[in-house]
Parts: C-alpha cells; structure tokens; sequence
C-alpha cells in the first residue's frame, strides 16, 4: 500500500501500478476520519495505518457504496467498533432498489453494488452536515447518490469517484483509454459535470479522488475536465 500526505489528508492507495483505489485518513485534531475503504484485500494495512498514528478512529464515511469503496469496511468497523458509519441515505436506497427516481435522469444504475449493505449505518448524511471539520456536498454524477467531503481548514476536496486522475483527470463517465473504468460505473456524466462546477465554486486547493493521483490547486485541471466533458457531451 503506498501512502501520500498533504496537510491533515493521507491518502492511502492500493494497488498503486495495477489499478490504483484510495482510501482517505483524515487527522482532525485527536481523532481520525477515514473516508472509504477501498478492496477487501486493503483491510489489514489500512487498520496498521490507522493503529499507527495513535489516534482514534470516529467515523466511517463513504463516498458511495460501490465495491471497491466499501471492500474493508465490515473487517474495519469490527476492529473499530465505536467508529460512527456515514453514507448519503439516497446511496443507501440503490442498493435496496437500484432505479433512479422521476427527478434523476433516466439512465442504468451502474456499478458493483452489494445485495445488502455489509454493516450498520449509524446515520445518513446530506449537503451541509458536519463531521468533523469536514463538509458533506452532494455530488451525483457517478452514483445518484454520490457525495463529497470538503476540509474546512485546508480547502481539500474528497471526490470519491466524481472525477479520476489516473489515466488523465476527467469528470468520470468522460471514458479516459489508459483507465475506463470509472466509466463502466458511472451513471450519469452530464449530472457529473454539474456537480463538478459545484466543487470548483468551493475553489480547492487539494483535489483528491478515487483512482488516481491527487492534485493540488487543480482548478485549471478541473477547468479543462469539464470542458473537456462538455465537448464529448455535444
């Protein structure tokens, strides 16, 4: 497992040069948050992370509920049983009926969705809850209910699957050759470029996503991610 830090943010990346999926540590004062938790294969380093910074871990939070975002997450919340476990209640409902509603466009629900969510959630989440120093932003695109969490302090943005780097930053659904796999999840790109326009309003200075690199004061990379969407929209 390899490991970047920025500021209070580690990220922490398996299968770094095969297919990279991150998980996110976030120190927040004497607690932590982690938010995903990417393969199940990922579940023993990520605890030797955590084990290691001395600190509690708080809260669970997760992006979306994909496979490879909530692959450790039963093995993590066993070893950390007073950790709170967060994900957006729109998230909750597709893996109970995966079908949009009339307000959503009409498009497949994509993606590797467990039959049953493999814990319980202590609470669902919406635009504007606090945890911690973070901030919930509700950012479908990928998923109808995928969100994002911006740090308060740092103005780094957690995208979950909103966006790649890996293989080209691109608003996922936007295929990029050398990685297409978050298109082969993504369910809707033109509700993806809205809410990437909503991340840019918040002006980050780190951007950090799923599969790929992050990328500090990205808003020229963002810049040209939506119009690159855009044009392959059009």
């Amino acid at each position: 497992m390899k490991t970047v830090t920025q500021n209070n943010l580690t990220q922490l990346t398996t299968l770094p040069f095969l297919f990279p999926v991150n998980c996110y540590l976030v120190t927040d004062g004497d607690f932590l948050t982690l938010i995903d938790t990417a393969l199940p294969m990922s579940a023993n380093k990520i605890l030797k992370h955590i084990a290691a910074t001395g600190l509690p871990l708080r809260y669970i939070i997760l992006t979306h509920a994909h496979g490879d975002h909530i692959g450790s997450l039963q093995t993590i919340a066993e070893a950390h049983p007073d950790a709170q476990i967060m994900i957006s209640n729109r998230e909750l409902q597709l893996i109970k009926n995966p079908a949009t509603y009339a307000f959503e466009a009409q498009k497949p629900i994509k993606g590797s969705y467990p039959k049953i969510f493999p814990v319980k959630v202590d609470k669902t989440i919406v635009e504007g809850d606090m945890i911690g120093s973070l901030s919930v932003i509700e950012t479908p695109g990928h998923t109808p209910g995928s969100i994002s969490f911006f740090d308060n302090r740092t103005k780094a943005v957690i995208v979950g699957d909103l966006l790649q780097t890996q293989g080209g930053i691109a608003v996922a659904g936007d295929t990029r050759p050398f990685f297409p796999f978050p298109t082969m999840g993504t369910w809707d790109l033109e509700t993806g470029i809205a809410s990437t326009e909503k991340i840019m309003l918040h002006d980050p200075s780190i951007l950090a996503v799923g599969h790929g690199k992050m990328i500090l004061n990205p808003m020229p990379f963002l810049e040209k991610a939506v119009a690159r969407a855009k044009k392959r929209l059009n």
